[in-house]
Formats: structure tokens, sequence, C-alpha cells
């Protein structure tokens, strides 16, 4: 039998009541050592959710220090060539709420940021978001509501970044899972072709 819970009250008895430290961690503005994690941080993860309520997860990637800090309450992520499909975007449209998730790789602990965003075309500080001759057509401007450390025991359970335990190979190759999940029309040797070593060629175009 399949026994949900329904309130706020049956899920703080499961889970218990956290620790002082646990549940007074957020601020609301970047101390010295979030600008140097952000400054190291490569990749960061965006949540975004539309007015209906539907949920979107963007990778974001660039060099370390591709996020701007614009001021101790407000930093930008660049956008980058990807799908057009803007999921994210559109959901900030609709509805500015957002949580970020800054990875730095082999740290087991994590940078998290809540806020409100928008998105702006065009502003001076454009031109410090050029990389390999791309300057961003948009970017992401996150106000900073909430900014805490998150614990690394995820990372810990999962061994994420051990790399004896990865196993990239378990899955087909990205050209056979487009082949077969996605588009079975086209050729599986173009597909190797298109997401081959020329691939890393095409990431600012």
């Amino acid at each position: 039998m399949t026994v949900e819970i329904t309130s706020h009250d049956e899920l703080r008895e499961l889970l218990g009541t956290p620790n002082a430290r646990a549940a007074n961690k957020e601020r609301t503005r970047l101390h010295e050592r979030d600008r140097e994690w952000l400054a190291a941080s490569p990749f960061c993860l965006v949540a975004t959710a539309g007015a209906d309520g539907s949920c979107d997860v963007s990778p974001k990637g660039d060099p370390p220090g591709f996020t701007l800090v614009l001021d101790d309450r407000t930093i930008a992520v660049p956008e980058r060539p990807g799908n057009r499909r803007a999921d994210g975007y559109r959901n900030i449209l609709d509805n500015p709420h957002v949580g970020l998730i800054f990875f730095i790789p082999g740290r087991a602990d994590t940078l998290r940021i809540n806020g409100r965003a928008r998105l702006v075309r065009d502003a001076p500080w454009f031109d410090e978001l050029t990389v390999k001759g791309h300057r961003p057509v948009l970017a992401v401007v996150v106000e900073i509501e909430q900014i805490f450390y998150h614990c690394a025991k995820a990372f810990l359970r999962s061994e994420l970044w051990k790399p004896e335990t990865w196993q990239p190979e378990a899955l087909p190759s990205r050209a056979r899972l487009v082949k077969e999940v996605e588009a079975p029309e086209l050729d599986l040797a173009d597909l190797e072709r298109h997401y081959g070593p020329d691939y890393t060629k095409k990431l600012y175009v």
C-alpha cells in the first residue's frame, strides 16, 4: 500500500527538525567566499517554473568564473548557443523565481542561490561575458533572495567525482540515442559525424 504525505506537519514529524546551524545558514548577500566560489565554478543548474507550475532545470557551463557578480545582491549568467528551446527563459518571463546550484568539479559541497530573475538583452557589462569571441545575446540577471552552502552528503553517497565509479559506456552514444529515441529517420553515420570530434568546435556558434 502506498502511503502519501499530505501535510507540512506530517513531513516534519517524519523527517524531524533541522539543527540551528542548518536552519539559519541562509543569507541574502554575497560573502567574499561566495564570490571566490563563483569565480572557480564552471557549471551550474538553473531551475525555473512556468505560470502553470511546469518545471525546467537547465545546465549552464563555461570556463570558471562565467557567472558575473554585479554587486553583493546580483549576479548574471550568460546565454550560450544551444537547442533554442528556451524552456527556462520562457518560464522566467512568466514566473521570475529561480533556483541555482553552482558546482566545482571534485568538490562535494555546492553553492545554492535562490532569487528573482529577469532577462537582459544588452548592458554595459556584456563585453565581460564574451568567451571565444561569443558575446551573449542575453543574460539572466538574478537578484539574490537566499544564498547558502549545501552539504556534501549527496555527492559522497553517489561517489560522483570518483572516476573509478564512472560508466559512460553503460548507455549508447549520444548519436545512437538520437537515432533510437528522438529522430529515427536520421542516418546514424551522419549523427556520429555531427557528435564526433568536431562537435566541440561548435560550442560558441
